[in-house]
């Protein structure tokens, strides 16, 4: 039952019931339309109540529905908005945990609204792409002040109803409830307006102009590259220059437009991919998830440092250990830098800040680790000096801790091999820096257990991170794909491009960072050392002369002054060394510089992620295209509104790919094996 009706007296109170969030299903707008004509028709009613649980007003659409004939059923949105429009007796909404959306609309639409001084408002439509469609932008400007919808609607900004209801002359909320007190005030209240007239309708109310902050907002919006933002913006300033139901139209012109956008299909695979990477095989809701309480983190550097933090953070108890004084310390003061600046930012209270500096216990001996949950190793990115450790680890923990390697690159299953314990050991590869990246590649071994790997992705969820499982191969997923991506771009180096030609034609596209400043960012020396490993190992895959040379000078990227690029500070410049060394490096492969366009550069870097990506699924490393898109949207800067590696090589056709493909498998320079088929 979607919507649960129950009178009191001469009011009718209709509950919102479709869990989790009560998404505004086709059948709960059914449901919901219905009750409300018969209510107006009912001379036995004389005022409506709605509302939905302590969790949840509505979140807004049902995403079930997303892309089914059902989500634009009649009655829609818009057209259940209108009726609480045409209402002739007060409806008042009560709302708890959070109006999002569509929810929000529907709580605009009513006559009075009550609502929980914590409940999380906002209409976020801009994430998937779109702007409000069921005129959201018209209410909620004349609720609340064009001045701030033009803050929240245009970038999705959440807020806290408390805040919003101090706003001064706001028409948002009638009241400011504690939870337990909302359904009695709002019952209390629909008696006493019930014989009010006329009933207050927020499309009765004018927005006051606020010409310079639409301008500001439009110039902001301007610069974006997808253009749901802009589309907002233009909707809102409807709220000041049209009457009210031109507004509408307008609005629900803009996002039909807007949902045909391939910017939106992109948001909202996203969207969905977030979504689907939970679903793994052999982990179900009923999979035992142990209780992670303590976690163990062996290595103070850059990554430990910021892996302990991001526990911290998450409210559990760490255990940093890092045999060096000297590293200690500094790991210590990193992670303390981090706490202080979220009270300075106001994201965190000074109270809270001392509860999770109490949660921290240091120590120079792995012995302060036997009584940790999961146990984190964050050392150098070496299989004997993993294996050493995990020896050790295995020893001395209890035993049903869990056995964490946050290798980047090297085998899960040849480091749990080493200890007596291989169905608690898995990977958990974060990135840098690992307090404020959100992937977490969960790296699931061959003889992990289901409640081991359901355990983890939980820890993940605490620790505000979203988890993507990987298999065990050279580089797990992000990091074998991006390996074919930088080999590109040193393809086209050799060919004749310059570093900051590739970078400036990847980064029009979208990129937030090119190949070459990446990897000036990340250390070169870094990706050296893992080539010298692999050679060692005798697993490398193809001898990176240039790349190597390049460390050879000492030029290992911003931290040394000079990589790709050279560096004052931050900016990066090109570099006469770096062009004589291109040139010498031709001379002597012997190839003759060539011009290569910027849309060869965007293709076949773009083209290099998704041919590696239809690999790694078919080996099983991958367990879906999305998940792959997901790694690439969290992790590497990949925009958001492209969809993902993957995504964008559907988008393209299978065809225009595999005609693109037999190009550059044809280049005399490139690699005719890598561009052929799985």
């Amino acid at each position: 039952m979607n919507v649960i009706e129950s009178r009191d007296g001469e009011l009718l109170l209709l509950q919102l019931a479709n869990p989790p969030v009560n998404g505004l299903s086709f059948a709960l707008r059914q449901a919901l339309f219905e009750a409300l004509e018969r209510a107006d028709a009912d001379p036995g009613i004389a005022a409506v109540l709605i509302h939905g649980g302590p969790k949840a007003f509505s979140g807004g659409a049902d995403i079930r529905e997303f892309g089914q004939p059902q989500a634009l059923a009649q009655p829609n949105l818009p057209a259940l908005c209108a009726r609480l429009d045409a209402m002739s007796k007060p409806v008042v909404a009560a709302i708890a945990g959070l109006a999002l959306g569509g929810g929000l609309e529907l709580a605009l639409s009513c006559h009075y609204r009550l609502v929980v001084g914590d409940a999380q408002i906002g209409l976020p439509e801009v994430n998937l792409g779109l702007l409000p469609g069921a005129g959201g932008t018209q209410r909620f400007p004349r609720a609340v002040g064009l001045g701030l919808a033009l803050e929240m609607v245009p970038s999705g900004q959440l807020r806290r109803a408390a805040d919003l209801a101090r706003q001064p002359d706001q028409h948002l909320f009638d009241r400011v409830c504690t939870a337990d007190a909302l359904l009695q005030a709002a019952t209390d209240l629909a008696r006493q307006v019930a014989a009010h007239r006329p009933l207050p309708r927020l499309r009765d109310r004018t927005a006051a102009p606020a010409p310079e902050a639409l301008e500001a907002a439009e110039a902001r919006c301007a610069a974006l590259p997808y253009p749901a933002p802009l589309a907002c913006v233009r909707a809102l300033r409807g709220a000041v220059e049209l009457p009210f139901d031109e507004g509408v139209a307008a609005e629900r012109a803009g996002f039909q437009t807007l949902l045909t956008s391939p910017e939106s299909a992109a948001l909202r695979h996203a969207f969905f991919a977030e979504r689907a990477a939970g679903k793994v095989p052999g982990i179900e809701a009923d999979t035992p998830r142990r209780r992670l309480q303590q976690v163990g983190v062996l290595g103070a550097g850059t990554m430990g440092s910021g892996i302990a933090t991001a526990c911290l953070m998450g409210g559990l108890q760490v255990v940093l250990v890092e045999p060096d004084a000297a590293a200690l310390a500094r790991g210590v003061a990193a992670l303390e830098k981090h706490v202080q600046a979220q009270v300075d930012k106001g994201r965190l209270s000074a109270e809270r800040a001392q509860g999770l500096r109490a949660n921290l216990n240091t120590s120079q001996s792995d012995a302060a680790l036997a009584d940790c949950d999961l146990i984190i190793e964050a050392v150098f990115e070496d299989m004997a000096l993993k294996q050493s450790v995990f020896r050790r680890l295995d020893a001395l923990a209890k035993p049903e801790a869990l056995l964490a390697t946050n290798t980047s690159t090297l085998n899960v299953d040849e480091i749990a091999a080493v200890t007596q314990r291989p169905h608690q050991v898995l990977g958990l590869h974060f990135f840098s820096p690992a307090a404020v990246m959100k992937l977490l590649e969960v790296v699931r071994g061959a003889a992990t257990a289901p409640d081991v790997l359901a355990s983890a992705l939980a820890f993940g969820k605490q620790i505000g991170k979203t988890c993507v499982v990987a298999g065990v191969c050279d580089g797990f997923i992000g990091n074998r794909m991006i390996d074919r991506y930088l080999e590109q771009a040193l393809f086209l180096l050799d060919e004749g491009c310059s570093p900051a030609q590739v970078d400036r034609a990847i980064e029009a596209w979208g990129f937030a960072m090119g190949p070459f400043r990446m990897i000036d960012l990340a250390g070169n020396d870094v990706s050296w050392r893992i080539r010298q490993q692999r050679a060692k190992d005798g697993t490398l895959r193809r001898a990176q002369v240039l790349a190597d040379r390049l460390c050879e000078l000492g030029r290992f990227g911003q931290k040394s002054g000079g990589g790709w690029y050279d560096y004052e500070g931050r900016e990066a410049k090109p570099s006469k060394a770096v062009a004589a060394l291109l040139q010498a490096h031709r001379e002597q492969i012997g190839v003759q510089a060539r011009s290569v366009s910027d849309a060869e550069i965007v293709d076949r870097l773009l083209l290099s992620l998704a041919v590696e990506g239809e690999r790694l699924l078919a080996e099983g490393v991958a367990l879906r295209a999305s998940d792959i898109d997901l790694v690439y949207l969290s992790g590497y800067g990949f925009p958001r509104w492209k969809g993902g590696p993957m995504f964008e090589a559907q988008a393209r056709g299978a065809e225009a790919v595999a005609a693109r493909r037999r190009e550059f498998a044809a280049v005399a320079h490139d690699d005719p094996a890598f561009w052929g088929g799985v």
